[in-house]
């Protein structure tokens, strides 16, 4: 006899981050996680370096500097926003809160992996529902919905496909589902999207709904990922149910502190989204001339498929990785014939160019 887990937690596939590491190679070119070339603001990070005269004292469990820096950037009522050890805990939470043994959750196809994670942990159930080329079918997903559903989560720029939908399609969906369903708009890359055809974000749209969780986090642009700060802006009545079981000290001082900063550094956060957006565009020209399919992308990524390739994704992704660049490959997602690659500085984007010609080649 020995404790044993309750049931469907040994079935949760855990989550694979992107890979970090080469044999043989000291400090390889990692573009497997979606991360900001350019590191952080560096008054991010000066005001993180603050914080470390403050590490003996526990997090603000209120986190109302930064409540107060979100709510004055965005025009937002500080008391729906809620904080987490990023968007990933904020999932946790409202399934947690909103599912019980029996109920479901929505997702596209090809949906985030933490969200399903989140769903299991609480006892529920995952559906998948099919996309078109890659690109999240509002349709699908209605269709997919019954009386057990008590979440659906759209990412909008997806993630890991990049691809997007018009705003419109959002507000459809929206219209469509029922009223006791919360529609969770996971925007960890929507100031990636600002020129995206149709693209809009969902904050203020989503004030005067009753079931809409918009997350987002500052891990993308802000460069801040190894500080896990998450946020959302929700209802009142579900940041309320949410905040009940929200653990009192998710968002570390440091964090905290390095978040607010950035929120201030326009300068910084343009250059990021600007560089995105010429970076995505310079990185799928290389992909197409040399013969590999790229998806349309409003992220800081681009995903590609070597399915028509002279080698498969697979062995691009373990060739890539000895030779020092790492990107993701998505079997994990069921897109095994797909690698996505993050967009990285030029020298990085001259550098993919230069070994995945090789690659290809067979040299």
């Amino acid at each position: 006899m020995r404790p044993e887990p309750k049931a469907g937690i040994l079935d949760i596939a855990p989550y694979v981050p992107g890979r970090a590491t080469a044999d043989g190679i000291e400090r390889p070119l990692k573009l497997s996680a979606n991360e900001n070339p350019f590191g952080c603001s560096a008054a991010a990070r000066e005001a993180y370096l603050k914080a470390a005269a403050e590490i003996h004292l526990y997090p603000d469990a209120n986190t109302s500097r930064l409540r107060a820096a979100v709510a004055r950037k965005f025009e937002l009522e500080p008391e729906r926003l809620l904080f987490g050890a990023g968007s990933d805990e904020i999932f946790v939470m409202a399934c947690q809160a909103y599912l019980g043994a029996g109920d479901n959750i929505v997702q596209p196809q090809f949906g985030f992996a933490a969200w399903a994670i989140a769903a299991h942990a609480a006892g529920g159930r995952v559906k998948s529902a099919a996309e078109r080329g890659y690109t999240v079918d509002v349709d699908s997903i209605l269709a997919a919905v019954d009386d057990r559903t008590r979440l659906v989560f759209i990412a909008n720029p997806a993630n890991p496909t990049g691809t997007w939908l018009p705003f419109s399609e959002i507000e459809r969906l929206h219209r469509s589902l029922p009223a006791n369903v919360v529609l969770v708009l996971d925007e960890a890359y929507a100031e990636c999207a600002k020129n995206a055809e149709g693209y809009a974000e969902g904050l203020a749209w989503s004030r005067d709904k009753d079931n809409v969780l918009v997350t987002r986090t500052f891990s993308k642009v802000y460069g801040l990922a190894a500080l896990r700060v998450g946020w959302a802006y929700a209802p009142a009545h579900i940041a309320n149910a949410i905040n009940r079981i929200r653990l009192p000290f998710s968002v570390p001082r440091a964090g905290e502190a390095a978040a607010a900063a950035a929120l201030d550094d326009d300068a910084f956060t343009q250059r990021s989204i600007d560089h995105f957006v010429r970076g995505r565009a310079r990185l799928t020209t290389i992909l197409l001339d040399l013969g590999v399919s790229p998806l349309p992308s409003a992220a800081n990524f681009v995903t590609a498929s070597f399915a028509h390739a002279p080698i498969s994704a697979c062995d691009a992704y373990e060739a890539l990785a000895r030779r020092g660049v790492l990107v993701r490959w998505l079997k994990n997602y069921g897109m095994p014939d797909h690698l996505r690659v993050t967009v990285g500085d030029d020298a990085a984007l001259e550098r993919v160019e230069a070994e995945l010609r090789r690659v290809l080649a067979g040299t």
